[in-house]
């Protein structure tokens, strides 16, 4: 019997768990935890599977999640918490002897900073312990690196430029929102930008570099340059890249919202004292947007996700090659009661968590997605609701 227990119930844990509960056969016994009990009992519920339970974990203590761990006894852990809560998860996983799975690399929750060093740091204890820890499994961090891993096993010899690029052309009709944790979405888009290139880091103030590219089932959309976490594996994992660059869309509305949040010190991490209490400026505004958890409801038009690769062909030839999945807003929401952001993050979180337990991606260690096999992760995508199609010596772009 395989038993997962997911950690986290906002809108990516909720796609898990309806997944999850989808794919019966594999996930034996589903037990939904997060700081808000009710939010796991009303997932629960809307899923009406009599192998779902629910508990309450504040996944900032180590002592809890061990309690936690020991009463549900799980094969595997689905990490869709706070990326600050990974190393108290994965201290657990290590005193419980339970395998780990998560979508977004450890943040620190006092500094807007993001890396895999600290994870990494865990891969001779997880090795030793005969734990396998899989790192980024949503969609970016996640299945870009499969689709990396994809290409390079199929169709290239010698990958030399590779371009993430993230579309979410939808519409919620809101007039600022975020479509996932407005904290870690606003920190993450206001840092700087940084690309790979020749061996080396370049850096770019927030928004420098951008471009208009054309996005399948959508057009032209303007794309900015940021730094994503999956960048700094991919290019370790291989090492013909010459260039690695990361983009993604935003439209004018939101740039504007987001630089008078910035220009007024709502997008801070600093605390800061209000009539005798100290509070932290994100986590006000975070209150005070639209829970990115209810914007489903008419949210229309749809994502698309991909990498863009240009190299050489297993033959020497040059080659360029766009890989990627569109998914629909509305859809998603029709299946599991959220938007596609969540439902591109959830379904891959899932998927891997299947290998996992299908005994098809289990490597003692801690590993990012790209150093496992990506074909039966890839025939995955296809039943579980997020098909890829592939373009050959098309025009990249880029």
């Amino acid at each position: 019997m395989n038993k997962v227990l997911i950690i986290g119930a906002g809108g990516v844990g909720t796609v898990v768990a309806h997944k999850c509960a989808q794919n019966s056969d594999v996930f034996n016994e589903i037990v939904i935890a997060s700081r808000t009990k009710s939010k796991c009992d009303a997932i629960a519920k809307a899923i009406g599977k009599s192998n779902i339970t629910t508990d309450q974990v504040d996944a900032d203590h180590v002592d809890q999640l061990v309690a936690l761990f020991k009463k549900h006894k799980p094969d595997i852990v689905i990490n869709v918490a706070l990326p600050y809560q990974d190393l108290t998860i994965m201290d657990a996983c290590l005193e419980c002897g339970v395998n780990y799975l998560d979508t977004a690399n450890y943040e620190p929750i006092d500094e807007a900073h993001f890396e895999y060093s600290w994870q990494w740091a865990y891969r001779e204890r997880f090795e030793k312990a005969g734990l396998t820890a899989i790192l980024g499994c949503g969609f970016d961090p996640g299945v870009s690196g499969v689709f990396t891993a994809y290409a390079a096993k199929h169709h290239f010899g010698e990958m030399e430029y590779l371009d993430i690029v993230d579309c979410n052309a939808g519409n919620h009709g809101k007039a600022f929102a975020t479509n996932f944790n407005p904290e870690i979405n606003i920190r993450e888009i206001t840092q700087k930008g940084r690309y790979y290139e020749n061996g080396k880091w370049i850096e770019t103030e927030p928004q420098e570099i951008h471009q208009p590219l054309t996005y399948p089932n959508i057009g032209p959309r303007e794309s900015y340059l940021l730094y994503h976490e999956e960048l700094e594996s991919l290019v370790i994992n291989y090492p013909s890249i010459k260039r690695a660059r990361f983009w993604m869309t935003f439209g004018q509305e939101y740039l504007t919202h987001l630089r008078v949040i910035q220009n007024i010190g709502m997008a801070s991490i600093e605390p800061i004292m209000y009539e005798g209490r100290e509070i932290v400026p994100i986590q006000f505004l975070k209150a005070v947007l639209p829970n990115p958890q209810e914007l489903g409801t008419n949210y229309h038009g749809e994502t698309s996700i991909g990498c863009r690769i240009s190299g050489k062909d297993k033959e020497g030839k040059d080659l360029t090659y766009y890989i990627y999945n569109n998914c629909s807003h509305e859809e998603s929401y029709k299946e599991t009661g959220t938007q596609a952001v969540n439902y591109t993050t959830g379904v891959p979180a899932m998927i891997g968590a299947m290998m996992f337990l299908t005994g098809k991606w289990v490597t003692p260690g801690v590993h990012n997605v790209e150093e496992f096999d990506p074909d039966p992760f890839m025939e995955q995508l296809n039943k579980q609701g997020l098909p890829w199609h592939e373009e050959f010596n098309g025009d990249l772009e880029l």
